[in-house]
């Protein structure tokens, strides 16, 4: 292979991997993301297995990381060690990547029935800071910027409206640019008109589809890195082997007894 071709390949490795570590990048981020989502609304999820995408998403990136600094290394010096290694976490990134997407795709489909527990702590709520489930109720509707479960009337149904007597929803239903709202159904107007269930799913399920897209882009790449590897390991110059003249061996060897 000509210098020309080894240079020009190691410099489309040298991409390949900075496109590594951004979709590694972008992996991890949504791994992040889904895992601090479920750690907020936690007590809405039926299972925990919903995260699994997300750990399988921050253990590739952290390859894909890696896998980009070798690659690096890899196109800097001609070693058929380090190219040897570098395909190898290739390949374990690969199968990380699809277990996360199919994962994703398997969970895309699981998550509303996955938060058919949100309706049992909306029926608990207290309105006490001390009490988890109602502190966990009322940072969903502050940061979804929803009420109830599909509007703010599901709150009509619950103890803690039936029992206070007030005729209002939580605070942390109303709108935060009206902070003379305090969530009486006088003024629904000033209520967020939309529940938190819905807004939830399309969250989760938009975080999911990010993991099963960035799995695609990262087998993109990976072969792009698999076919100038595979180039640059053609080019090693191959050990010289030896035939051994094993008569010649035995005939000089008799020799050597005789004298």
């Amino acid at each position: 292979m000509s210098e020309t071709r080894r240079h020009f390949l190691n410099i489309v490795l040298q991409i390949t991997c900075q496109l590594l570590w951004l979709v590694g990048l972008v992996v991890g981020l949504s791994g992040m993301f889904l895992l601090l989502n479920f750690r907020q609304s936690s007590l809405f999820f039926s299972h925990t297995y919903i995260t699994l995408p997300a750990y399988l998403a921050l253990a590739s990136a952290a390859f894909l990381l890696a896998s980009g600094g070798l690659g690096i290394w890899v196109s800097l010096r001609d070693s058929a060690w380090l190219q040897a290694v570098f395909v190898y976490l290739l390949v374990i990134v690969l199968c990380l990547e699809a277990s996360a997407a199919a994962l994703a795709y398997v969970n895309t489909t699981k998550v509303h029935s996955e938060l058919a527990p949100f309706r049992r702590v909306l029926e608990r709520y207290t309105g006490s800071r001390q009490d988890p489930e109602s502190n966990a109720v009322d940072a969903t509707q502050e940061e979804l910027q929803c009420c109830g479960i599909y509007d703010y009337r599901d709150w009509l149904a619950t103890p803690w409206f039936n029992s206070s007597g007030r005729s209002r929803v939580p605070h942390s239903c109303c709108y935060s640019s009206y902070p003379t709202c305090n969530g009486t159904l006088g003024q629904p107007d000033l209520l967020y008109p939309e529940g938190c269930q819905l807004k939830l799913e399309e969250a989760l399920r938009f975080v999911l589809r990010i993991i099963i897209w960035s799995s695609l882009a990262v087998a993109l790449v990976e072969t792009m890195g698999f076919v100038s590897v595979a180039q640059l390991m053609r080019a090693q110059n191959l050990s010289e082997y030896q035939l051994l003249d094993r008569e010649g061996d035995r005939t000089r060897m008799a020799e050597s007894i005789l004298d």
